[in-house]
């Protein structure tokens, strides 16, 4: 045994608790042992303690006191950073170990922002609820269009959807393209633009259009009026909610952009067109993004099969 090993064993090993590391994650989270103490169920001398064993077994100050409360010094940081990631191995742990008991029963939380939420998401979870009923799927709504994932290092989703915008460049995420998502511009089946058999954009510059709030698919709808040497459209409302754009879209009177995803799915039951008009714009990669080196339980792995399955299915032809 090393030098190193007997330290551990002697100082850390033996005296370090995953119960005191929890007590500090509720201490920090709350700023107060007083609120964490309500919190966990416990006195505050317990608390206290509980975090005097850990500063004696590391031999470092954890936490110190301000005007604003209590707040972790670098140590503590530095500690609970790597905490995180003991807690969540161990309640991947468990959920391996209810999978292995029941492979019926189990949970998935997924980061979705609200297109994929119209049409890909709704897919599979309709396929994995069929096979496996008792499993839980829990969304999150998140601005994926931002690509900052905070959701997943955060470690409070298992898995995010997102729009590749280009290279990617992220050194502790994974991911794994679905498919290739085109763009079109669509009508309600009322508009007299519907029609029509032949459309050009340069038709299209003066008619009302919907812009979505993100500013990636605005910037693609201007680069495609752009390159045939058109102005920009100018914005009759700006919206996010695909619920509001679809309900305007189909009172015929309005123009969008919508990805192929979710055209396929909301085209009959909002009575939805696509015009024969050629944005220029190259298909952009849908894909699951996840932690690297981070297991992932086979419950989440279940619910990835099906998000290939419906992607598989979105090339044939409708």
């Amino acid at each position: 045994m090393t030098q190193t090993d007997r330290e551990w064993d002697n100082r850390i090993g033996r005296r370090l608790k995953l119960r005191d590391l929890h007590v500090l994650s509720s201490v920090v989270q709350w700023g107060s042992m007083a609120k964490a103490a309500v919190h966990l169920a416990m006195s505050q001398p317990a608390v206290s303690e509980a975090i005097a064993s850990l500063e004696d077994a590391l031999r470092v100050r954890l936490l110190e006191r301000s005007s604003r409360g209590i707040e972790p010094t670098i140590y503590a940081h530095a500690l609970l950073k790597r905490g995180h990631v003991v807690f969540d191995e161990l309640r991947q742990g468990i959920r391996d170990i209810e999978f292995l008991a029941n492979p019926t029963v189990g949970e998935v939380r997924v980061a979705s922002s609200e297109l994929f939420a119209a049409g890909l998401l709704p897919a599979a979870i309709a396929r994995l609820s069929r096979r496996h009923p008792q499993i839980v799927v829990r969304v999150v709504q998140a601005n994926t269009a931002t690509l900052e994932f905070r959701e997943l290092r955060e470690r409070t989703v298992d898995l995010v959807l997102a729009r590749m915008h280009g290279p990617w460049g992220e050194e502790d995420l994974e991911s794994e393209v679905l498919f290739y998502d085109r763009h079109f511009v669509v009508v309600g089946t009322r508009s007299r633009w519907a029609r029509r058999r032949k459309v050009a954009l340069s038709e299209l510059v003066n008619e009302p259009w919907i812009f979505p709030s993100t500013q990636v698919i605005r910037a693609l709808i201007s680069e495609a009026f752009k390159a045939q040497g058109l102005k920009v459209p100018q914005e009759r409302v700006s919206a996010g909610s695909i619920l509001l754009r679809n309900h305007l879209l189909a009172t015929g009177n309005f123009l969008d952009v919508l990805p192929d995803s979710v055209l396929r799915y909301n085209a009959k039951q909002w009575s939805l067109k696509a015009l024969p008009v050629d944005l220029g714009v190259k298909p952009r990669a849908v894909a699951i993004v996840t932690l690297k080196n981070r297991s992932v339980s086979p419950v989440v792995q279940v619910f990835m099969d099906e998000l290939r399955a419906v992607a598989k299915s979105m090339f044939a032809p409708r």
